[in-house]
């Protein structure tokens, strides 16, 4: 059974530790999701400590940001490092370019839905080399669409990719989900103190979370005179962290 995390520190450990089990698993297309407000604007850091836990690849590992100026930034900031960076292509570069034949995983770093035909390229020409996303934002329904051709997208390539690590937190309760572990929804109490109030094998979305969060928190409120809090800690935190990295 997962903990629920109470610093960005324990969510990242947790991250590497799923993100290493699926990998073992032979789990070759993976996503690492932190639905945190603002987490995208810590990006590169964040790479860089998921890069380190990559290090059995050596020089087979292969950080692609979205774009060369954030490649170029990364490169700057990191010095020399073990793995090789660089960026998905461009205009002038395609994709294709940016492979070679010695790389053996690659991590590309916050993709958007405006990359996804790119990831989507990057993933056939990997094969069976294992592409982690990081902290992606594939689905934006504005730019992928809620049409046939979006539909064909997630079935041919978006439904084939394993959630390895999953944390939202929401107000007064949080969703978690590790590799190999169920989509877990917990209940704040009180200050990091939560209780586990659904497991299922899918993630739990839109009314189906709803009616889980309505039920248990009525439960709550019929037996406890303590009021709910009215944000979670770990969000609190999380943001507290986030603005430290940022300083």
């Amino acid at each position: 059974m997962s903990i629920v995390p109470t610093t960005l520190e324990e969510s990242i450990q947790q991250a590497k530790m799923a993100t290493k089990a699926a990998l073992q698993a032979g789990i070759i297309r993976l996503q690492i999701e932190l639905i945190i407000p603002e987490i995208a604007l810590q990006a590169q850091s964040l790479a860089l400590q998921f890069a380190n836990s990559l290090e059995e690849y050596g020089l087979g590992l292969k950080v692609m940001f979205v774009d060369t100026g954030a490649a170029a930034l990364a490169k700057r900031d990191w010095g020399e490092t073990f793995f090789k960076v660089t960026d998905l292509g461009s205009r002038l570069t395609s994709v294709e370019t940016k492979i070679s034949p010695d790389d053996q995983i690659f991590l590309v770093v916050s993709p958007s839905a405006i990359e996804v035909n790119i990831v989507e390229k990057l993933c056939s020409l990997a094969g069976d080399r294992p592409v982690i996303l990081l902290i992606p934002q594939l689905e934006d329904v504005s730019i992928v669409g809620i049409g046939y051709a979006a539909r064909q997208l997630r079935d041919r390539f978006l439904g084939t990719i394993e959630s390895c690590y999953f944390i939202r937190p929401l107000e007064g309760a949080v969703i978690l989900h590790s590799y190999n572990s169920p989509w877990q929804v917990y209940l704040e109490k009180e200050t990091d103190n939560y209780e586990l109030i659904s497991e299922t094998s899918q993630k739990p979305v839109g009314e189906a979370l709803e009616i889980i969060l309505a039920s248990k928190r009525g439960d709550s409120q019929e037996t406890s005179p303590t009021p709910l809090p009215k944000k979670t800690g770990i969000l609190s935190n999380l943001q507290k962290f986030l603005r430290a990295l940022s300083q």
